[in-house]
């Protein structure tokens, strides 16, 4: 499969970065509080461990090719300070292709709609892409995660995987 490759994307206040393995000292940073890791489990990653991650993400596709790897790094505009990150993983479904979706705002950055902004320029950048299904799995108790996903058109089914629930874009 010829996956799609991350491209800037410019919001009203932010920027959407492909992913470089050099964000990750910074990214180690917005990424430290335990806070984040209540609901997906886990703890703060280290610049070193986020530098391995992000030397595998880069690529922008799975070791076998199957999954395609989009990810980018989302930027206040005014400040060019890093806040967060946005990713997909795309999948060929039957006869379409999916993307998972998820988001991650760091705590100090939390409650000004950067999520929903970040989010929502990188659905509308893979629907244009020929990403007909747009999923994200959410733990039912993370509220502002739901919050995001109806804004971004996307709906909680029945489906539950690893206690997360499994949110689908309209129609689909």
């Amino acid at each position: 499969m010829d996956w799609p490759t991350a491209e800037p994307i410019d919001t009203a206040r932010l920027t959407l970065e492909p992913l470089l393995v050099e964000h990750a000292g910074e990214m180690a940073d917005v990424l430290a509080d335990p806070r984040l890791y209540e609901y997906v489990g886990g703890t703060p990653p280290s610049a070193a461990q986020l530098e391995a991650r992000y030397a595998l993400q880069a690529v922008g596709h799975s070791p076998d090719g199957r999954h395609g790897w989009l990810n980018w790094i989302a930027r206040e505009r005014a400040t060019g300070a890093a806040v967060g990150n946005v990713q997909a993983t795309l999948t060929v479904v039957e006869d379409h292709v999916e993307g998972e979706i998820a988001w991650v705002i760091g705590s100090a950055y939390q409650r000004r709609g950067y999520a929903t902004e970040a989010a929502g320029a990188m659905v509308q950048w893979l629907r244009s892409r020929g990403t007909n299904t747009i999923v994200a799995h959410i733990h039912p108790d993370h509220e502002a995660s739901m919050g995001v996903a109806r804004h971004l058109g996307l709906t909680a089914t029945d489906v539950v995987d690893g206690g997360e629930t499994r949110w689908l874009s309209a129609g689909d």
